[in-house]
Parts: structure tokens; C-alpha cells; sequence
């Protein structure tokens, strides 16, 4: 069998391409260039009522490390409540402790707010000090799965510590492989860590629309140009489920 194909999306647009594409399931975010923050409610909404795959949404109150206050904190629960109330099928979290450890008091008020929604656990486990003990941890607070490029900057880089994870979960939790992963190297990927589940991103450049264009002014920065969209692409994904077919049939 495939692995399961998660794409990570900013838009309820490129949530329907996914779709289109082939993907199993989406993860819902807003403001990818940080890593991803929390969506808006009318974008989970919307994405719940269009979309006939499980949408997941990214509980993240901010860019930045996985050290939260107590405000951030208390947005992130309401966030959940949000999401929930709204139709999601899962929520995506990550809390971390100062010395890199998972905050598991607070994991586990999180989780009971979630239920009966999935819970994945982000790449703030690539943050954390020790993946063996997070891994434990993390199955003992009853997390569904959890998303790591092996804490390596690509998955590519990480294969070796994204199988001993697999291999040591088990059928205890699911270990999502994420990083980079595309078309080139989907296949091997796979192949040498074992991971039931693979998360990326699928985006093409689109160009504005716009005629009229002041190049004098930018809306955020340098980095986010205001005439040029990044959309999710269905043939990329549809790309990435042949090469990970192919080893199977092989």
C-alpha cells in the first residue's frame, strides 16, 4: 500500500487542488512563511463544507519556537473549540518546554479538548532534545502521529532517525515523514524509512492578476512579493503518488 498523502495548504483554493490532485488529507494553515499559523475561521469552515477529505488545522498562535505564555496558551484552546465546533477532523500541535522537552501538562489539556478530532504532533518534535523520549512520550499521551523530517533540515537528510522512529512506534503511532519531500525523491524516501504517511507541500508561482502594479511599496516584506501567488499544483501531488506507487508495483 501507499503511504498516505498529506499536503500542507494556505488556502481553502489550494485545499481543492489537493483534493483534485489526489491527496488523502490536508493540513490547514495560514502563513507558511513562518512555518504556519493558525487558519481563519471562515477558512476552516469553508474548507470543512468544500472538501471531501479530512481537513486538519494547524493550532499555532504564532511564528517563532514552541515556548508558549499563558495568553498563547489560552489561544491556542479556543482555537481548538473553534476548529472542532467547525467540522475539522484534526488538529495539529506542538508544545515545548524550555529545555526541549514536550510540555505534557499542557499536551494533554489540549488532547482532552480535541477528542474526538485526531491529534498530530508538529515539527516542534524536531525541536526537541532527545526523539527517543519525546517518541515515548508522546505515545503515552495518546498523540495519533507525529510529523518529523528527523530533525534534519530535509527529510531527505533525516531518513535514518525517521526509521528507527518507525520501526520503534510500531503500530503505537504513526510516524508522518515530511521535508522537501517531491517527486525526485518521494520513492526512495519512503522506501528507507518505512513511514505510512508523507506531508508536503505541492505549490506552483502564479502571477497577479493585477495591471496596475506600484512596485515602490511592499505589503510584509521583501521575501513575500505582493504580485506573485503560490497555489497548490494537483499534477505535482498526482507526481508524488506515482512515484510512491511505482516502488510497490515494482
Amino acid at each position: 500500500m501507499r503511504p498516505l498523502i498529506e499536503i500542507c495548504v494556505d488556502s481553502v483554493g489550494s485545499a481543492a487542488a489537493a483534493q483534485a490532485g489526489g491527496a488523502d488529507r490536508v493540513e490547514l494553515c495560514d502563513n507558511l512563511i513562518e512555518g504556519g499559523t493558525t487558519p481563519s475561521a471562515g477558512a476552516i469552515a469553508l474548507a470543512c463544507e468544500k472538501l471531501k477529505i479530512p481537513v486538519n488545522v494547524i493550532i499555532r498562535p504564532r511564528g517563532g519556537d514552541f515556548c508558549y505564555s499563558d495568553i498563547e496558551f489560552e489561544v491556542m484552546k479556543r482555537d481548538i473549540s473553534t476548529a472542532k465546533d467547525l467540522g475539522a477532523n484534526g488538529i495539529v500541535i506542538g508544545i515545548l518546554l524550555p529545555d526541549g522537552r514536550v510540555d505534557e501538562a499542557r499536551t494533554r489539556e489540549l488532547i482532552r479538548l480535541a477528542r474526538p478530532m485526531s491529534v498530530t504532533f508538529h515539527r516542534a518534535f524536531d525541536m526537541t532534545r532527545d526523539p527517543f523520549e519525546t517518541l515515548d512520550s508522546l505515545i503515552a499521551l495518546g498523540v495519533d502521529r507525529i510529523l518529523t523530517s528527523g530533525q534534519e533540515a530535509t527529510a531527505a537528510k533525516g531518513t535514518d532517525l525517521i526509521g528507527r522512529l518507525v520501526e520503534r512506534a510500531g503500530d503505537r503511532i504513526s510516524i508522518m515523514a515530511c521535508g522537501e519531500i517531491r517527486e525526485e525523491n518521494a520513492g526512495r524516501i519512503v522506501a528507507e524509512t518505512g513511514a505510512r504517511e508523507i506531508h508536503f507541500t505541492a505549490f506552483v508561482e502564479k502571477e497577479s492578476e493585477m495591471e496596475y502594479r506600484n512596485q515602490r511599496v511592499y505589503m510584509g516584506n521583501e521575501l513575500c512579493p505582493e504580485y506573485v501567488n503560490k497555489v497548490t499544483d494537483a499534477e505535482k501531488i498526482a507526481g508524488v503518488i506515482r512515484a510512491v506507487e511505482e516502488p510497490a508495483q515494482a
